[in-house]
């Protein structure tokens, strides 16, 4: 009997390998299904904003998503394009911190819509320490990261010891935190303006160092929080997938009690998540603020929707560290690209009505992967079903020889 047995699985095994083809085994793989599926929302949202197009004038609608898809690329001077670019760039800093923020949180189970009000909060730390106190950009950017970080921890510590939906909680800190900065930043505006005094005229030691990159690209804007955004998400991804903390906060996510019963401090890792998820989109503000190129309104009654895009960056990067870069420039490059339009025929908001159709369809990115694993899994079981008749035959010819 052992003999027959060991006979069976000396030839089905093979027959079940070779019935799986490499190019199933590849879209098996995580990284390949959240690619794919991150490709099919920006194919879907690019050709209905084609339509979109089609349907307000047919006769420039190819010539107009060339012009999004293009951004800096369209300028005609190279010294244009390099400072579009750079600006484009700059603006992506800021969004790949608060894609880091929302699936740094996410990996704990907890969503974190907050990410716009800790934005907001950081955003009137690291001014009024700029402005008010004018201290360097150093001290400003520990400031945001600091107030960020407390917003984000009153919610995880809310979540941890007295079960409150952190998705509550954060929405009511967006909207207190956006209210206080207003009023705390009213002070720091010039006479008869909404928006707050530019760091250049007030206080240039608290601009971020260009290290030489204002140069490369032809414009001021141009800083350190290009790189430091990118490095910042490399530590993130390192944290996350090789080190004991990032097991510890992933297990919890999936399982907060069974955590808790291996011996995992789950409530000290939900507060600690929510803490750096914080820091991350605190440390955003201050790199969009603190680069010269926007001023602070204290008029605007709606919280800003930076950090409301991180959740589109962060979902069509994958819930990957390393792919919230390249979705959060993406992002960043097609509303840009919407300047390029020619206004007199179409409205610069289709930039913005194509990227609000990629967020809409990220909330489907996981559902796509669930697709792809069950018609996988199912053409495989037809596969195996097969292959074990013939698997049988082959035996039972072996046994008669």
């Amino acid at each position: 009997m052992e003999q027959n047995t060991n006979k069976v699985g000396k030839h089905s095994a093979p027959q079940q390998v070779q019935g799986e083809s490499f190019f199933r085994r590849l879209l098996k793989k995580p990284g390949v299904q959240s690619f794919l599926a991150a490709l099919l929302c920006i194919v879907i949202g690019l050709v209905v904003g084609y339509i979109v197009l089609l349907a307000i004038e047919p006769s420039g609608a190819s010539k107009a998503i060339g012009a999004v898809l293009k951004n800096f690329l369209a300028r005609r001077s190279s010294a244009l394009r390099m400072k579009q670019f750079a600006n484009t760039l700059v603006k992506t800093a800021p969004l790949i911190m608060c894609s880091l923020s929302i699936l740094f949180a996410y990996k704990t189970g907890l969503f974190n819509i907050g990410a716009a009000g800790q934005h907001v909060l950081g955003a009137g730390a690291a001014l009024y320490c700029a402005l008010g106190l004018e201290l360097p950009w150093y001290v400003c950017l520990l400031a945001a990261a600091a107030a960020g970080a407390l917003l984000g921890c009153i919610s995880g510590a809310l979540k941890a010891y007295c079960n409150v939906n952190e998705v509550i909680s954060c929405i009511m800190l967006n909207w207190i935190s956006l209210y206080a900065v207003n009023s705390v930043l009213k002070d720091f505006c010039p006479v008869g303006y909404k928006d707050t005094f530019t760091l250049v005229s007030r206080n240039s030691s608290a601009l971020l160092p260009s290290l030489g990159l204002n140069k490369v690209f032809g414009s001021e804007s141009a800083t350190i929080a290009i790189p430091m955004a990118v490095i910042i998400a490399i530590i993130i991804w390192v944290v996350l997938e090789k080190t004991k903390f990032g097991y510890e906060i992933k297990a919890t996510g999936l399982n907060r009690n069974a955590a808790k019963y291996c011996g995992m401090r789950e409530k000290r890792n939900i507060i600690l998540t929510m803490f750096i998820a914080g820091a991350l989109a605190g440390i955003a503000a201050a790199m969009m603020f603190l680069s010269g190129f926007m001023e602070w309104d204290i008029n605007q009654s709606s919280v800003p929707a930076m950090g409301f895009n991180g959740i589109a960056a962060a979902f069509l990067g994958g819930l990957n560290p390393i792919g919230a870069i390249f979705s959060s420039y993406f992002i960043q490059h097609i509303t840009d690209g919407g300047s390029s339009l020619d206004t007199r025929l179409y409205p610069t908001q289709i930039s913005d009505l194509i990227s609000s159709l990629i967020i809409y369809l990220c909330g489907f990115v996981l559902f796509f992967k669930l697709r792809m694993n069950v018609r996988i899994d199912g053409k495989n079981k037809k596969q195996t079903a097969k292959a074990e008749p013939a698997a049988l035959g082959t035996e039972t010819k072996e046994e008669q020889n």
